[in-house]
């Protein structure tokens, strides 16, 4: 059963931590509510501390599962009683009816194949063909050592869908160790990679993929920011998301800047800056 508990801090990421020390549990394993927000009042008077409540345990959705067992009793109760009934010769010209059902069923499927249509995931970019200029000579020199260095083995390939920017994919079997948890690991190598061509001159921006984990996660958090909206909206309560950097910050902010009912604003230091996705009444 989903529990919960109400805690108190000067701010809301202090009162965050209080909880989870008090549960023993990780960032990952709860959700936040901000229920009051901390005020300073002037000088020093009206002050009010923060208040969230963080829930934890197995979900609501577990609860349902016995359900099924209390339906199956009165099942074989409901097939006694039409045999009892069956003597009449009625019940038995009805299926002749049915292919007057039957023809309707084809418009039907037509209606349930429409949207299908339209659900269609959105064409992949195209990036283009491959560049092999000075700044992407120096991506390929850089990664290459250091792959040979993490006994990693890729296939580096280099576009430039756009003035300015370099676009990184690396092929190959099992990068998982390239990606690591959460893409913490891609996200450290893009970071070198960038300073590494940056270094000598003219600035450049450098976007590492591998196994097309950016667009999976930018999809899973786009699902995330919605999910969650939709709770704000529902419980006109405010939702702290788990830490994030800046472009999966930037994510959510975008998914969600015209969703009606919900605003969003980030709070916190990195690396442990978090997305607050907050009822407005405004907005409705």
């Amino acid at each position: 059963m989903r529990q919960y508990i109400d805690v108190t801090g000067k701010t809301e990421d202090e009162a965050i931590s209080k909880a989870l020390a008090q549960l023993g549990l990780d960032r990952d394993d709860v959700s936040v509510e901000i229920l009051e927000r901390a005020k300073s009042g002037f000088l020093g008077l009206g002050s009010c501390p923060a208040k969230v409540r963080v829930s934890y345990g197995p979900e609501e959705e577990e609860e349902l599962a016995p359900a099924p067992k209390a339906e199956s009793k009165p099942e074989p109760k409901a097939v006694e009683q039409p045999r009892a009934k069956a003597p009449e010769k009625k019940l038995e010209k009805r299926p002749e009816r049915k292919p007057e059902k039957k023809a309707e069923n084809p418009v039907a499927a037509k209606q349930e194949k429409a949207p299908a249509v339209e659900s269609k995931p959105a064409p992949v970019q195209d990036l283009g063909e491959e560049v092999d200029d000075e700044k992407a000579k120096a991506i390929k020199t850089f990664l290459s050592g250091l792959l040979a260095q993490m006994e990693c083995s890729a296939e580096i390939k280099v576009y430039l869908p756009e003035k300015g920017r370099y676009k990184v994919i690396l092929e190959g079997k099992s990068l998982g160790t390239l990606i690591g948890r959460r893409g913490e690991t891609l996200d450290a190598i893009q970071q070198l990679t960038s300073y590494a061509v940056n270094r000598t001159g003219g600035r450049v921006r450098v976007q590492l993929d591998a196994e097309g984990y950016r667009d999976k996660r930018e999809q899973s958090l786009q699902n995330l920011a919605k999910k969650v909206a939709g709770k704000v909206v529902k419980n006109r309560r405010s939702v702290t998301l788990e830490p994030m950097n800046a472009y999966e910050r930037h994510v959510i902010h975008t998914a969600l800047q015209d969703v009606p009912g919900v605003t969003t604003y980030s709070t916190g230091t990195e690396p442990n800056r978090r997305v607050i996705v907050a009822y407005d009444r405004d907005k409705r």
